[in-house]
């Protein structure tokens, strides 16, 4: 701490010795496995599905969040990837994927036209667009949970 008391000084960012690259630990004989795993995490069962993606929708249909969310858990367990991806990644993937069905149901249900409220003209279903962007968050959260 400086004379006037502000907080100034110290080391700056970046200064130091630079940090080994993985290439020159492997040369050196540590195993890269052993350098990429995960040590304090612990396994789990599949997490309780939250209330939240079990409810019933307002039209009186099941979203299928809860089914989507258990899937998906057990897809990264079988690849020993579960302890590296957090429950809420999950859960998001899981809720957008759901929603997507379930906009998806509605445009088959009624169709790709509705009427505008006002005027009565015809127009494009709002499903359509929000099944749309359901189906391009469903896209972003799949490459967050790939690692992509």
């Amino acid at each position: 701490m400086a004379k006037d008391g502000t907080n100034r000084g110290g080391a700056r960012p970046g200064a130091g010795r630079p940090r080994k690259a993985l290439t020159e630990k492997i040369a050196e004989g540590k195993s890269a496995e052993v350098m990429m795993q995960p040590t304090d995490i612990e396994s789990a069962e599949t997490p309780p599905v939250r209330e939240f993606m079990q409810e019933l929708q307002r039209d009186g249909t099941k979203l299928l969040a809860d089914e989507v969310y258990t899937e998906t858990y057990q897809w990264l367990k079988e690849r020993s990837c579960e302890k590296i991806v957090s429950r809420q990644l999950v859960e998001q993937y899981a809720m957008s994927i759901s929603r997507w069905i379930h906009c998806e149901q509605i445009v088959t249900k009624y169709g790709y036209i509705s009427k505008h409220p006002t005027t009565g003209a015809a127009i494009a279903s709002p499903y359509v667009a929000m099944s749309q962007n359901y189906a391009n968050l469903c896209i972003h959260n799949q490459q967050r949970l790939h690692g992509h």
